[in-house]
């Protein structure tokens, strides 16, 4: 599959600065992606821009690359204050605040802006110190940031620039109001740029009442699947067949994620796959910040190959070279299904998504497809089927888990964490906070689950409650 990118225009051609086209060209980007191509005109001149494209398209540069090169140029203010940023970017999940972060910054250290990254989750007392040492750009969550704006830690009175990514998950997840209040107390004259791949569920009021004399860049049609995808819809006669086929499937050698409906299965999974020999970690809402951060940084090192989410990943983690994408559940409705599928494909590769059908499933499948454009033929498959084993290729070699942790004082010999699902790097801390070292109680109501940890990164205690789950 080629590549998206267009090689005849160059960012310099499209008005980038020469230090800008220098930090792009050191993290080996050269050339614009169509988005990139299309809004880099109007934003560098200080247009109000709406970008509409599907995931993958390359919005985050799209608008970081004029962020920092308007206010290191023309509207450079000088000395930084505290708190006082002159640039805010607003995300709708910690994930992905973090990896527009991380994107951000090499552009912004051309010109020594700094950034700083405010999300709930975490103490706020790191943000505070930052907010006070005085900061350029702020990569936030809608929540957090109008926290630390009720207790005067910031004020958004000198946002010169103001970008909404992925407005339409703001809307899904209940942030509207929120945005709301936060845009309406930057500065009516200042650059907005919104990005978003639909404008449903009230985003189109966000449009009409903050945006002036907007740009529409649409490069990609509402809700339409990456061309460079390739789906299969995997038929299997029972729970076991299942189970056999998502284990065989993520064996392959590059990296996987796998979608599941709970937190509770999706912690199972993970520790399951990594006991098969398949080093694997989980991504939910119950995990502590720094249990997420772990997760991700060593899905991304290549360290776990396989990581199983819910839908908290469906948009948040951004990954290069993820080659398949699983639905072992398949999701409640057809945009859940475009934005997990999304997590492959991305910036020009190609990838495969698999979506596992049991026969009570297939006819809401069905639906589901049919309303997300997707034209597939489901194939009855076994772990063993010749098109599944050519879809994996290459099965990576078994990795042995780290031994067990002891047991807790308290844990009655029934201890069951993973310890080791990276192969014995990292991992080790999953039995203090991320939840995957729980352990079944059956005195404990039912047998729920019941966290070994500390941090309340995992699973609700009958005692514990709201103080262990800050992370729901």
């Amino acid at each position: 599959m080629s590549d998206t990118r267009t090689p005849d225009t160059t960012f310099a051609a499209l008005g980038v600065r020469e230090p800008l086209v220098k930090a792009l060209a050191d993290k080996g980007i050269t050339s614009p992606f169509p988005i990139q191509v299309d809004t880099l005109p109007d934003t560098l001149s200080g247009r109000d821009v709406l970008g509409r494209g599907k995931t993958g398209s390359g919005k985050t540069l799209a608008f970081s690359i004029p962020m920092v090169s308007r206010l290191a140029g023309e509207l450079s203010g000088g000395k930084r204050r505290p708190g006082r940023p002159v640039g805010l970017i607003l995300a709708p999940t910690r994930e992905l605040a973090t990896q527009i972060t991380a994107a951000l910054e090499p552009l912004a250290a051309a010109y020594d802006l700094r950034v700083t990254t405010i999300f709930g989750g975490v103490s706020q007392n790191r943000q505070v110190s930052a907010l006070k040492a005085g900061v350029d750009i702020v990569v936030a969550c809608p929540g957090r940031l109008e926290d630390l704006m009720k207790q005067k830690f910031v004020s958004l009175d000198a946002v010169e620039i103001t970008v909404l990514d992925e407005a339409d998950h703001m809307a899904d997840l209940g942030f509207l109001p929120v945005v709301t209040r936060i845009l309406s107390a930057t500065p009516q004259q200042g650059q907005r740029l919104l990005f978003s791949a639909t404008l449903d569920n009230g985003v189109d009021k966000l449009v009409k009442r903050f945006l002036k004399n907007e740009v529409l860049h649409s490069v990609d049609e509402a809700n339409s699947p990456v061309a460079a995808m390739t789906h299969h819809v995997f038929d299997v006669d029972g729970v076991e067949a299942k189970r056999k086929l998502v284990e065989r499937l993520a064996s392959g050698t590059g990296r996987r994620i796998l979608f599941m409906r709970t937190k509770h299965q999706a912690r199972k999974l993970a520790r399951q796959l990594t006991e098969a020999g398949i080093p694997s970690v989980d991504l939910h809402g119950n995990l502590s910040q720094a249990a997420r951060d772990r997760n991700l940084a060593s899905f991304s090192a290549g360290e776990a190959r396989v990581l199983v989410a819910t839908d908290v990943a469906a948009r948040g983690v951004h990954v290069d070279d993820v080659q398949l994408v699983v639905h072992v559940d398949p999701p409640a409705e057809h945009k859940a299904y475009l934005h997990r599928s999304g997590r492959t494909a991305r910036a020009g590769s190609a990838g495969d998504v698999v979506t596992v059908v049991l026969p009570e499933q297939r006819k809401d499948l069905a639906v589901l497809m049919r309303k997300a454009a997707i034209k597939v033929t489901p194939v009855r498959s076994t772990a063993d089927s010749a098109h599944v084993l050519d879809l994996i290729g290459d099965i990576a070699p078994h990795v042995t888990p780290a031994p067990k942790a002891a047991p807790a004082s308290n844990g009655g010999g029934r201890n069951q964490r993973p310890g080791g699902a990276q192969g014995g790097r990292g991992q080790g801390g999953r039995a203090h906070g991320e939840g995957g070292g729980a352990r079944r109680s059956r005195s404990g109501g039912a047998g729920r689950t019941r966290a070994a940890s500390s941090t309340g990164g995992g699973t609700r205690t009958a005692a514990a409650g709201g103080s262990r789950r800050r992370q729901g």
